[in-house]
C-alpha cells in the first residue's frame, strides 16, 4: 500500500511539473501574429521606408501594433489572401486577423471577434468615369459584371442586392480594379475608404451615385474559442485606443501614405 502511495504521489508530481513546464513554455511566446491581406489600403498595403526596405502600413496595421504594444508582445504580421485568412487562422498559423473584417454570422462560425474597431463608410461601387451616367440604381447592373473580392461581405451584395448583376470574383482587389479599368468587367464593389481611394486616384474611375446600405463594423478575429485566451486583452486594447481618439491618427498616417502605398499579394 505504501509504494502503491508513493508511487501515485510521483506520478501528481510529475503532472504537475509538467503542467508547470507547459504554462511556462505557453507564457514564454512574447510574439503575437497577426494575420492580414496587405492588398486592401489603407487598411493593409506594404510600402517604402527611410531604408528602402518594404514595410507594412495602413489602419489595420497601426490597430494590430496598438493592441501589440498594449499587450506587451512583439507583432509579426504574415500576408496571405483574404479567403485563406480564418481557415489558417483556425489551423493556428497566426493569434489574430485584422483585414477590414466584418463579424457576419457566417465568420461566427469559424472564429470569434472581438469588441468593434472601425466602421468605415458603407460599401461603394467603382465605375468607368465616361459611363458614369448609366447607373441610377441597383437595377441599373442586371446583365452587367460586377466584380468583388472572394469570400468577402461584397459578393454578397452582388448576389443578394443587385438582381442580374453576373458577380465575377477575384482574390486580389488589384485584379479587379484592372479588370475595371481594362473594361473586363463593368463595376467592382469594395468597402467605402478603399472605392474613394482608388477613384481620388484614377480619373477613370468614379464612384456610382447608387446606395447599398449602412456599413457593419470591423472587428479582430481570434480562433474559435479563444484557445489562447487573447479577446479580454484584445478588447481592453481596443477599447483604450478607441477612448484616445487613435484610429484618426491611423487614418491620417494611412493618408499619408497613400503616394507611396504598395498592394501586394501573398506571393508579391
Amino acid at each position: 500500500m505504501k509504494k502503491i502511495t508513493a508511487l501515485l504521489l510521483v506520478l501528481v508530481m510529475a503532472a504537475a511539473l509538467c503542467a508547470c513546464g507547459s504554462s511556462a513554455k505557453t507564457d514564454s511566446s512574447n510574439t503575437l501574429v497577426l494575420g492580414t491581406s496587405a492588398d486592401y489600403a489603407p487598411f493593409e498595403f506594404m510600402y517604402p521606408n527611410d531604408k528602402g526596405d518594404m514595410v507594412y502600413g495602413g489602419i489595420d496595421v497601426s490597430v494590430a501594433q496598438y493592441v501589440a504594444d498594449y499587450t506587451g508582445k512583439e507583432l509579426k504580421i504574415e500576408n496571405m489572401g483574404f479567403d485563406y485568412l480564418l481557415a489558417s487562422l483556425q489551423k493556428g498559423d497566426f493569434d489574430m486577423v485584422i483585414a477590414a473584417m466584418e463579424a457576419t454570422e457566417d465568420r461566427k462560425n469559424s472564429a470569434d471577434f472581438s469588441d468593434p474597431y472601425y466602421t468605415d463608410y458603407p460599401a461603394m461601387i467603382l465605375v468607368k468615369a465616361d459611363k458614369a451616367s448609366e447607373y441610377t440604381s441597383l437595377e441599373s447592373f442586371s446583365g452587367k459584371s460586377v466584380g468583388a473580392q472572394t469570400a468577402t461581405t461584397k459578393e454578397e451584395i452582388v448576389k443578394n442586392d443587385m438582381p442580374g448583376a453576373n458577380l465575377v470574383s477575384l482574390q486580389l482587389v488589384t485584379d479587379l480594379v484592372n479588370q475595371l479599368v481594362n473594361d473586363k468587367v463593368d463595376a467592382i464593389v469594395l468597402d467605402g475608404s478603399v472605392a474613394m481611394q482608388y477613384a481620388d486616384s484614377n480619373n477613370d474611375l468614379v464612384i456610382a451615385d447608387v446606395s447599398l446600405g449602412e456599413a457593419e463594423p470591423y472587428c479582430i478575429a481570434v480562433a474559435k474559442g479563444d484557445p489562447k485566451g487573447l479577446l479580454p486583452g484584445i478588447n481592453e486594447a481596443i477599447a483604450d485606443m478607441l477612448k484616445n481618439n487613435k484610429v484618426d491618427e491611423f487614418i491620417a498616417a494611412a493618408d499619408s501614405l497613400s503616394d507611396v502605398a504598395v498592394e501586394v499579394s501573398a506571393e508579391g
